[in-house]
């Protein structure tokens, strides 16, 4: 009997210390610095700021417990930075379906005529991605990406491949905010299919891919047209990120056959767009004409090859980016313009036929902005610098707004801000873009990797913000921290930039710099 009750009262304390280290493990994987409560006025108020004219699987008054379950934190002293972040998860939100094969994402929310089942179209599938993958809970995306490949009978919806794509690429990086390898790697036979099909309909007998302009979800350009045969910087660019992504999930799987066949193929995609598509003369990665020749227009697509790390490290390639400071170039009041300003075509295609003859389209800046990040990041370069880059970032910022609300749309005005569809239903909360993947890989600087080691290098400039601060980002079933506390009054937790894993500090510095260090 003594021996039973010491038994009962060992036992007793076992499953207290159990459900003890169980609490604090729960509070350890929560955010380490903000508070979630502290920004859900945001919500109150986005919810209460226009009628809900479209509800989905996360109906508005769901939307608080949803965020508040699912989305990375963040805090800046600049307010419309901030607000933004809260605005665009909110709005990804909307687009987020339940269909009888699993979830999905709209693009727009009213229904369009050219859609696939369940009002889907695949030109911006790789930015939901790259937005998405940050989401905490991977079902959603899980669901997206299985709706697409297998959701019609369990094979590709049929409207897959209406537009380019770069969805190898982006299922890889989302892999590396995961780290989920079973899912990526059960994908692989979708996505070299998809591949496949891409050599058969689009590859010309040089190797070169061509794409009409509407298929790259850019109707009306200066250097093609609707039904036009073009080699364009897009898809070429979108097959060697492809490649390369099939070629890493092959070698993940062990399948080393298949890798060396992808690198293959990427590495002669890699030759024949910098020997095809690069304009000496201009200095620029351009268009060129299916009858032959250069388009003779530098046209924001020039930017895409860097979205994958494609061009070479040295000049004259790096000249490219001269244009993005220069305002005979892309750089406009309101943003990143989609041709270069200079052009005798430019915005010549008529108002609000979807110009994108250099009119200001999210689509482009986040492929702009994602490219200059990755510049700074895997290039020694001096033509733009982290000044540059947040002028860009803040005048994407200030163009998400419409009638003193926020707001994000097709397209918009360069020197006005206007945007050109704002009072159109079909515009409203239009999902074509990126922007908190950019302020967590960009500006904040948080670069994930494949192997055991953290990187920040943040592109904020100093000088320009004493504190900012990135928290309950999911990261490999981790919680990341990242704030940058230049005083070391605003968190108290000391001066300078800190790497946080768990609540647990695992790096810091003085300065706004590069930090990479062990997990």
């Amino acid at each position: 009997m003594q021996y039973a009750r010491v038994t009962k009262i060992i036992t007793a304390l076992l499953v207290g210390i159990c459900l003890a280290g169980c609490a604090s493990s729960t509070k350890e994987k929560g955010p380490a610095i903000l508070k979630k409560e502290d920004f859900k006025h945001y919500v109150e108020y986005f919810n209460r700021m226009e009628d809900e004219n479209i509800q989905q699987a996360i109906p508005n008054e769901d939307s608080w417990e949803w965020m508040k379950a699912n989305v990375p934190l963040f805090e800046a002293p600049q307010k419309n930075f901030e607000e933004i972040f809260y605005y665009r998860w909110w709005t990804l939100r909307k687009h987020i379906k339940e269909t009888p094969v699993g979830y999905a994402m709209t693009e727009f929310l009213v229904e369009r005529s050219y859609s696939d089942k369940y009002n889907l179209i695949s030109c911006a599938l790789g930015h939901h991605i790259y937005e998405s993958r940050w989401l905490h809970n991977p079902k959603y995306l899980d669901g997206i990406v299985h709706t697409w490949y297998r959701g019609n009978d369990g094979k590709p919806m049929k409207k897959l491949d209406s537009f380019s794509s770069w969805t190898a690429n982006a299922l890889y990086n989302r892999f590396l905010v995961t780290g989920d390898s079973s899912f990526i790697i059960d994908m692989l036979p979708d996505l070299v299919a998809e591949y496949e099909n891409w050599e058969k309909n689009r590859q010309r007998p040089d190797g070169l891919f061509w794409q009409i302009d509407v298929k790259d979800g850019m109707e009306e350009s200066i250097s093609g047209g609707r039904h036009v045969e073009n080699v364009r910087p897009t898809i070429n660019s979108y097959m060697y990120g492809n490649a390369k992504a099939i070629a890493k999930i092959a070698r993940m799987k062990g399948d080393e056959d298949l890798a060396k066949k992808y690198e293959e193929k990427a590495e002669k995609q890699r030759e024949r767009v910098h020997k095809n598509l690069w304009n000496q003369d201009r200095l620029f990665f351009e268009t060129v004409k299916e009858e032959g020749g250069f388009a003779e227009v530098r046209e924001a697509i020039g930017f895409i090859p860097w979205y994958f790390n494609l061009p070479k490290d040295e000049n004259p390639y790096h000249a490219a980016w001269d244009q993005v400071t220069d305002q005979g170039g892309f750089m406009a009041p309101f943003g990143l313009t989609t041709a270069e300003c200079r052009h005798p075509e430019f915005r010549t295609h008529g108002c609000c036929n979807c110009e994108w003859d250099g009119a200001v389209w999210p689509f482009a800046t986040s492929q702009t902005l994602t490219a200059m990040a990755n510049l700074f990041n895997n290039y020694d370069q001096s033509m733009v610098d982290e000044e540059d880059y947040f002028h860009h970032m803040n005048r994407y910022v200030e163009s998400q707004y419409y009638r003193g609300r926020p707001y994000i749309g097709e397209y918009l005005d360069e020197k006005t801000g206007f945007w050109l569809k704002g009072d159109e239903e079909r515009s409203r909360y239009y999902n074509h873009s990126t922007f908190n993947d950019m302020i967590i890989t960009g500006l904040v600087g948080f670069r994930p990797r494949a192997d055991e080691k953290i990187e920040v290098n943040p592109l904020v400039p100093e000088g320009k913000w004493d504190w900012f601060c990135l928290d309950n980002v999911k990261y490999e079933g981790d919680i990341l921290t990242i704030f940058w506390d230049k005083t070391g009054e605003k968190y108290n937790k000391g001066k300078g930039l800190h790497v946080l894993i768990n609540g647990k500090e695992i790096a810091s510095s003085e300065n706004l710099e590069r930090i990479v260090a062990k997990k």
